[in-house]
């Protein structure tokens, strides 16, 4: 770093040599963030479950053939079938046919209504904590959708394409998702704490820090004996012994 007129040099090749010094311990909290990141996941979270039927929607005209018109009229149609399935009428009615403890908002929170582009097919996802209770509300939405659909937008029929399957893996968490990301955490907070130090230490350290950041040559270097360090050492400890004494 050079702090003179206010401006900070940072020496990328240098930080890059002391992020490299300091893996012992970047390393090892970012693999204890995992682990914690993984127990959370396992332990502390609980998971859910997702379910999806699907259904056909095809406007018929009184022939007995199937235009293009029509299939373009019920691709724009979709977004519609989707309000619907949505609609307070459906969602109260599923309520009151499985006797479910929820109300309308929060059962809503649990549907998710899709329609894949260029299709007339629209998928009906419920999550929650019980896979069985997830495949429940997701056939009875479809159920109590498609006789909604039916009497508002005066459609002949709604055609299942799939009921409801029963989920046997959870769709939330995601362990390893959980596990790398406590990871990078625990990595990045040791990665934060060493650039902190690095940037605010202005120390001189050695002979070339004094000819980078102050522009001085040295003009020579006292060793100092290993002993001579050690023997002050011990006398500092034993001065602060008599003084507590």
């Amino acid at each position: 770093m050079n702090n003179s007129n206010d401006v900070i040099e940072i020496d990328l090749l240098e930080l890059l040599r002391l992020l490299i010094s300091k893996l012992w311990i970047i390393i090892p909290v970012g693999v204890m963030g995992g682990l914690i990141g993984l127990t959370i996941s396992l332990f502390f979270i609980t998971p859910t479950y997702q379910s999806t039927t699907k259904i056909y929607i095809l406007n018929k005209n009184d022939s007995s053939t199937v235009t293009y018109s029509d299939v373009q009229l019920g691709t724009q149609l979709t977004k519609d079938y989707a309000e619907l399935i949505s609609s307070r009428y459906v969602i109260e009615e599923v309520i009151q046919k499985l006797q479910l403890d929820l109300d309308y908002k929060a059962l809503c929170n649990k549907i998710a209504v899709s329609t894949p582009s260029d299709t007339r097919i629209v998928s009906i996802t419920v999550e929650d904590s019980d896979p069985v209770a997830a495949m429940n509300i997701a056939n009875a939405v479809r159920e109590s959708a498609s006789f909604h659909i039916k009497n508002v937008m005066d459609i002949d029929a709604v055609n299942i394409v799939e009921t409801a399957n029963m989920p046997t893996s959870k769709a939330s968490p995601n362990n390893f998702r959980w596990l790398v990301i406590g990871g990078m955490l625990g990595a990045f907070f040791v990665i934060v704490i060493v650039l902190i130090r690095y940037l605010t230490d202005d120390t001189i350290k050695s002979t070339d820090d004094i000819e980078k950041y102050l522009g001085l040559s040295t003009l020579g270097i006292i060793p100092v004996m290993q002993e001579e360090y050690d023997g002050e050492k011990k006398k500092k400890r034993m001065f602060n012994r008599h003084r507590k004494a």
